[in-house]
């Protein structure tokens, strides 16, 4: 099958069908640029999505992500911006293998058709000339002839006109004579261009057109063979992706069925557990005998004498199971201002012990954060002190790698001096110095508090504050009562305000020094001890089951009751753990019915 011989005449149709060709080629260079625009803006997004979700540095949501299912999630974030990453490719292989490719052979293309098409009408040109001279040289020759045939009769005519002069009979004859001669020239003329023509035309429908044509259906053969090969190019291209989008979803189901459930629990317990022991039982009042009974969290903060003295503090305190129950407020009560109390703090001469307890409350409400974390449980606080001891460690680290450097900078100074002066690294030596010696001293400070905290150091001396009160962070109870400011469990160091550099530092200072002076407190009374209290926190006092020990300071409703055991020991000890004695006439005792 040719199109040389089966289309001879469709020179018009096959530059038609040539031209649509190219068309259906530029059309699919086209699509491919549209996925591949497609493919780009898809990669995009799917990054800005994994970047969207992605945890924010130095911010609460990247401590979430020690859960092995948040570490899941960022993991199929990070494979989802892989598989972005392969559609890019997809995006630049189908542009560089297809589209660019494509373009290129377009223009070839159309060159050699345009070239192929001259030709053809270049042939036709030809051949119409060639006819042209055929019809001029066939036209001249029926002329020539006419004429001739004219010529021979005029002739013949004065021939046999008797009248006519010989003289005009042989011009006659001489005319025909050369009319004849001009027929058989044309004659001859036409004949030769008639069988150049034959040849030419034979050699134009036998020749150059079968050629051209010939030529022309090679050139839309290997178009049409090229957007094939385009179409597989196009296919295998997201063939060759696959594996790498596998491998992504591969590790998006890993990811998921690495998420540990039970290690997760674990994390929580390990996030929030404070530490402390849950509550005791709560023993029985026995309310058949006033005077005998055991003095519980509710006894003397109940009863008529206590209730009018405390109602100048905002309303009586009811009992608490530290540290899960939080104290019922009066929806009547109205929190005084802070003047007012400091007044009636001034004036009562009981509760300046409390100062440092105003102090703490004051600091939390300015925003304070205690250097030791102690308004941490105890739990957390090792934990955060834990953290910044490793920190510290590695900052200290960082600069002995430092210090090394520079070190080994100066040895190359001593030993090759045209590269520096190795006295002008001195004073960077001597500061990197005093910054580990800095660390050090901050460190071994955070050490100690992790110490204490773990048990392995000793209580502070009794210089340091008592560790006492139940402080909640977001919302810290007003100092409307001394008892208030010291509830707390036994082991005391959820709230204790380690850190004197607060905003009322100053004057906290002042008033310390004013209190010091003070007089100890006078015995109100007597308490024996029904269960052994091991005292090892700050502002408490050991005692032994069945001991008998004085009395200075009554429970106001926290729970716990001052006593002493001689000039110099005194302190707090749980109320349940004491049954106390009142001295009727001790001043500030209280009577019961």
């Amino acid at each position: 099958m040719s199109w040389g011989t089966e289309l001879w005449d469709q020179f018009d149709n096959l530059e038609k069908h040539t031209q649509w060709g190219i068309d259906i080629l530029e059309k699919y260079i086209k699509f491919v640029k549209e996925r591949t625009e497609i493919e780009l803006n898809y990669a995009k997004q799917l990054r800005n999505l994994s970047k969207k979700y992605q945890p924010k540095k130095n911010s609460k949501e990247e401590e979430e992500y020690k859960y092995t299912s948040c570490k899941a999630f960022l993991s199929t974030l990070n494979e989802m911006n892989d598989y972005a990453g392969q559609h890019e490719v997809i995006s630049e292989n189908m542009t560089s293998q297809i589209t660019v490719e494509l373009a290129r052979y377009v223009q070839e293309l159309k060159q050699e058709r345009k070239s192929h098409f001259h030709e053809g009408r270049k042939a036709q040109q030809h051949i119409e000339t060639c006819w042209k001279q055929l019809e001029s040289s066939k036209r001249r020759f029926e002329r020539d002839c006419k004429e001739a045939d004219r010529a021979q009769q005029y002739f013949e005519k004065m021939d046999a006109d008797i009248n006519v002069t010989k003289a005009d009979v042989e011009k006659a004859r001489q005319q025909a004579q050369i009319r004849h001669q001009m027929a058989e020239d044309s004659k001859a003329d036409y004949s030769s261009i008639l069988q150049k023509f034959n040849h030419e035309q034979h050699e134009y429908y036998h020749t150059h057109t079968p050629n051209i044509f010939q030529k022309i259906q090679e050139m839309e053969e290997r178009r049409i063979v090229r957007i094939g090969e385009s179409m597989k190019t196009y296919a295998e291209v997201d063939r060759q992706v696959i594996p790498i989008i596998g491998k992504c979803l591969d590790g998006i189901v890993k990811a998921a069925e690495s998420i540990d459930q039970k290690n997760d629990s674990q994390l929580v317990v390990e996030a929030y557990k404070s530490g402390f022991e849950p509550p005791g039982d709560i023993e029985f009042e026995d309310y058949t005998q006033p005077m005998k009974r055991t003095v519980s969290d509710n006894s003397l903060s109940n009863s008529k004498g206590e209730g009018k003295s405390e109602l100048k503090f905002g309303g009586k305190s009811k009992g608490k199971l530290w540290p899960f129950i939080k104290k019922n407020k009066s929806p009547k009560q109205q929190k005084e201002p802070l003047s007012h109390r400091f007044n009636e703090f001034m004036t009562s001469k009981p509760k300046i012990h409390c100062f440092r307890s105003l102090k703490r409350g004051l600091s939390l409400k300015l925003g304070a954060t205690p250097e030791d974390f102690s308004n941490l449980p105890p739990e957390q606080r090792r934990k955060k002190l834990q953290q910044k001891v490793d920190e510290l460690n590695k900052e200290i680290q960082k600069e002995m790698d430092q210090r090394e450097a520079i070190t080994k900078m100066k040895d190359v100074y001593l030993k090759n001096p045209q590269m520096g002066d190795p006295a002008s690294l001195d004073h960077k030596l001597i500061e990197v110095g005093q910054n580990i010696e800095k660390l050090r001293q901050e460190t071994q400070k955070f050490e100690a508090w992790l110490a204490e905290v773990e048990g392995r150091l000793p209580v502070r001396g009794e210089q340091a504050r008592r560790q006492s009160g139940l402080y909640d962070t977001q919302n810290p109870p007003s100092v409307t009562n001394c008892a208030q400011d010291r509830e707390s469990s036994p082991d005391g160091s959820y709230t204790e305000e380690q850190s004197q550099e607060s905003e009322v530092k100053v004057l906290a200072t002042d008033f310390d020094d004013e209190f010091d002076d003070e007089e100890p407190l006078p015995a109100i009374g007597t308490c024996k001890a029904l269960y052994t209290f091991e005292g090892q926190n700050e502002g408490t006092i050991s005692v032994a089951e069945g001991e008998t020990l004085y009395v200075i300071e009554e429970d106001k409703g926290d729970g716990w009751t001052r006593i002493r055991r001689n000039e110099d020991e005194e302190g707090y000890v749980p109320t349940s753990y004491v049954e106390v004695c009142l001295d009727k006439n001790a001043k500030g005792a209280k009577t019961y019915i």
